[in-house]
């Protein structure tokens, strides 16, 4: 799609938040960017206008089979004012991916960040300064025939809302506690699993409800087939630092491909480590805790960046990971990526993009 983004700017601006009572997602900006698509026609009417609510009939589709795509992006202000966008196109061709998975059909991702930006430059005064805040960028897209049949929909709506978020940590770097899930499946090889789509994460609540009146901070998913081999956290990768190694699941279908973790893949390995994409059972990561060659774990994600594992519980057997502590490869990771997103370190890999 090329062409005009149509502005219609609200009238009446809302009240922005202090940056230290910033939360996470409960908070929206002035503006949205919203097109639709038309089989035959395309994505088109691209525009900018008031954030607010739209009108849906009781048999949109997406209500009913749930065909609708979303990604997690941030922009940050640097320490020299600017606002970047932290690897906006990847995101953005990963969303493509996702699309592909649910029959959605593809946007076009230099309009759309083209969009995006636009949108970003309008609410730029959203953008918080405070350490560890950020802009939180939520695009989606959903089915929007009203249809009670099982097919993909002709018709769909892409919007991208806006919301500045707080610091993941407000009481600093604290590692997490994790509960490997063993009854229930988030997702199967050959499912939609890889894809960024909200069935994942509906699947993925009473596990994580349970996990949490035991105590625990997030779920640890194990293949839906052998329930041996880990996967993924609810919401991040994981990484396990064994013998001065880092591995992390191999993508084959049923996890995603995570921004961060890419991230940290690229980071580490030009650091020099020894970083593996390869299958880990949670034996071998229980294993290496015997034999005291498990150093650390760590989960990589948007929200949180990096987050240190303290704890995990696999079938009532508790192990405490680095006595409990966030690591040296935690801290050092998580200080040269949001290094990177503030402006405190070279973005050498040229990740972030400048809103004008």
């Amino acid at each position: 799609m090329s062409g005009e983004i149509k502005i219609s700017l609200a009238q009446n601006l809302k009240e922005k938040p202090q940056d230290d009572k910033l939360g996470f997602g409960t908070i929206f900006t002035d503006h949205m960017f919203v097109m639709d698509y038309e089989a035959g026609k395309g994505w088109h009417s691209a525009r900018i206008e008031p954030y607010a609510p739209f009108l849906m009939e009781p048999s949109t589709m997406v209500l009913h089979y749930g065909q609708a795509i979303f990604e997690g992006i941030k922009a940050y202000r640097t320490t020299d004012g600017k606002v970047k966008i932290f690897r906006p196109g990847d995101y953005l061709a990963r969303m493509n991916r996702s699309a592909d998975r649910l029959c959605i059909p593809n946007i076009d991702v230099d309009f759309v960040l083209k969009g995006m930006k636009k949108l970003i430059s309008i609410e730029k005064d959203w953008v918080p300064s405070n350490e560890g805040t950020s802009l939180y960028i939520r695009p989606f897209i959903i089915a929007t025939d009203p249809y009670l049949g099982v097919r993909p929909s002709h018709t769909y709506r892409f919007m991208i809302i806006l919301s500045p978020v707080g610091a993941y940590y407000p009481e600093g770097f604290k590692p997490v506690t994790i509960w490997v899930e063993t009854k229930y499946v988030r997702a199967a090889k050959g499912g939609i699993g890889e894809a960024k789509t909200p069935g994942n994460y509906a699947a993925s609540i009473l596990a994580a409800e349970e996990a949490k009146a035991h105590g625990y901070t997030q779920v640890l998913w194990l293949d839906g087939c052998d329930k041996i081999s880990v996967e993924e956290v609810g919401t991040m990768n994981i990484c396990f630092k064994i013998d001065n190694r880092i591995i992390t699941p191999a993508l084959q279908g049923s996890i995603l491909g995570g921004m961060t973790r890419d991230t940290v893949i690229k980071v580490a390995g030009d650091w020099g480590m020894d970083v593996r994409e390869q299958r880990i059972t949670i034996d071998d990561v229980y294993e290496a805790h015997g034999n005291g060659t498990l150093q650390e774990i760590f989960g990589t994600g948007t929200a949180a960046v990096i987050s240190p594992v303290s704890a995990l519980n696999w079938n009532g057997k508790v192990i405490t990971v680095n006595g409990g502590n966030a690591g040296e490869t935690s801290l050092k990771l998580y200080d040269e990526i949001a290094g990177i997103q503030y402006g405190k370190v070279a973005d050498k890999f040229n990740w972030m993009e400048e809103v004008e």
